[in-house]
């Protein structure tokens, strides 16, 4: 347990990640007071069945009320409406964050509400799954994973520090980068592949050749987890297209690019072209396990047996 770093904490929006992050800084012993807002009562309601704070609020404003810190976790289109709300009732000194995977926007949303004297750190920790609601947070979501902090210019540093820290006691590797370029390689790195799951999942829905019950059957290879990820909130991901436009669409432009030279390679036999492009694409793969940002277990680290109806985990000769 680390020292307490932010003795009042506020977190308006408590889904996956706003539900992740007060379990873990409890694991982790990092905040005192949790002060939990939501906008509907029944879901304030299952976040206090389960325990996600110790006081619960339907009022953002009565929420942030001395908060030392207060970390937005709701659809990045929100952003600007929560954060005009609360700007009049933070305290001095204050931290005010997010977690959206969209940080330019965010920043244009939210800062023109944020008081003088106090401290606003967008945040984006690069972690979550495709559940939602306050019961699919879990403490363990941000161990070892990445949290990127993209503050303004003039930010204060001791603001920035205190905020890494306590990022840091829940897990989390930090990293700080510009509005900018962290929205540009999110653009690559998560925002596309959700794009094309989204896509190619549609695309097998309207196939008229292949049943929808074929589509389901036959889904144990690469389709199955185009399906997990197009699980995703479908609020959170619009959100995120609308207002990342300009950076997924020139990565969409370059991939376009890529997949029309894949089908030249495909349509002419260029064998070797194709084997070079798997090559370079598996390196990657394995330099993402190397990284700790993967399991290495086969099929994804999916047990086996896992899935109702599978067949149980074979013991090793041996063991």
């Amino acid at each position: 347990m680390t020292a307490v770093i932010f003795p009042r904490l506020a977190l308006i929006g408590i889904g996956l990640i706003g539900g992740s992050i007060a379990l873990a800084s409890r694991r982790a012993g990092a905040a005192g007071h949790i002060a939990v807002s939501t906008r509907t009562p029944e879901t304030l309601r299952r976040a206090e069945a389960l325990a996600l704070g110790d006081s619960f609020h339907l009022d953002p404003a009565e929420a942030v009320k001395d908060a030392d810190c207060v970390i937005v976790s709701v659809p990045v289109g929100a952003s600007g409406a929560v954060a005009e709300a609360i700007g009049p009732f933070l305290k001095a000194g204050a931290i005010v964050s997010d977690v959206g995977s969209v940080k330019h926007s965010v920043v244009r949303q939210m800062a023109p509400f944020i008081p003088a004297g106090v401290h606003f750190v967008p945040a984006h920790p690069v972690a979550g799954t495709e559940q939602s609601g306050p019961e699919a947070g879990f403490a363990e979501l941000f161990d070892n994973r990445w949290c990127i902090l993209t503050p303004p210019p003039e930010t204060d540093r001791e603001a920035v520090a205190t905020l890494a820290a306590f990022w840091g006691a829940l897990g989390a590797n930090v990293e700080t980068m510009s509005p900018e370029h962290h929205d540009l390689v999110l653009a690559i790195t998560s925002h596309v592949p959700h794009l094309i799951a989204y896509n190619i999942v549609g695309t097998a829905a309207h196939l008229e050749e292949v049943t929808q019950s074929e589509v389901m059957k036959f889904s144990a290879g690469g389709f199955r987890d185009f399906t997990r990820i197009a699980a995703s909130d479908p609020t959170m991901w619009r959100d995120v297209f609308l207002h990342n436009k300009d950076a997924v669409l020139e990565m969409l432009g370059r991939f376009n690019e890529d997949l029309t030279a894949l089908q030249r390679a495909i349509r002419y036999g260029e064998g070797d072209k194709l084997f070079e492009l798997f090559t370079r694409t598996r390196a990657i793969r394995r330099g993402i396990v190397a990284a700790g940002q993967e399991t290495a277990t086969a099929d994804f680290g999916r047990r086996p047996g896992a899935i109702p109806g599978s067949p149980p985990a074979t013991p090793k000769k041996g063991s």
